[in-house]
């Protein structure tokens, strides 16, 4: 598993939004997401009628950037990776948890296993610029 420095992690717990990229048929697909980074692996949230998650039903390969944009200085880690479906169980508890601690829009709207699954997005290599 690819590995974060300090610096990255505190990066990766101060920003909510990133773009989430997959494919089907070599036709890319890019959204915006939010996310959360738990112990190693990249933690986005989705529904069933998704573009995304029928990509990932199909092809698991997935790239994410978490980035801040400003003119000269630059903050950004990409992440290829691979993703799970979690959609029940004790993961899918523990990262609703997560999602409902740090997302108003979680708890204003509240869901249970098998009514929406997180992606469990687990780098395969990063790079990352401008975090120091």
């Amino acid at each position: 598993m690819i590995e974060f420095n300090d610096k990255e992690i505190e990066f990766l717990n101060s920003i909510e939004e990133a773009r989430i990229a997959t494919s089907h048929n070599d036709v890319p697909h890019v959204k915006p997401v939010s996310f959360v980074y738990d112990d190693g692996v990249i933690l986005v949230a989705t529904d069933y009628d998704t573009r995304t998650f029928t990509n990932i039903k199909i092809n698991s390969n997935t790239g994410i950037v978490m980035d801040i944009y400003k003119s000269g200085s630059h903050k950004a880690i990409c992440i290829q990776g691979k993703s799970e479906i979690i959609e029940k169980g004790e993961k899918f508890e523990k990262y609703y948890n997560i999602f409902y601690k740090k997302f108003e829009w979680v708890r204003k709207d509240p869901w249970k296993e098998n009514e929406a699954p997180f992606l469990r997005i687990i780098p395969k290599n990063k790079v990352s610029w401008g975090i120091k």
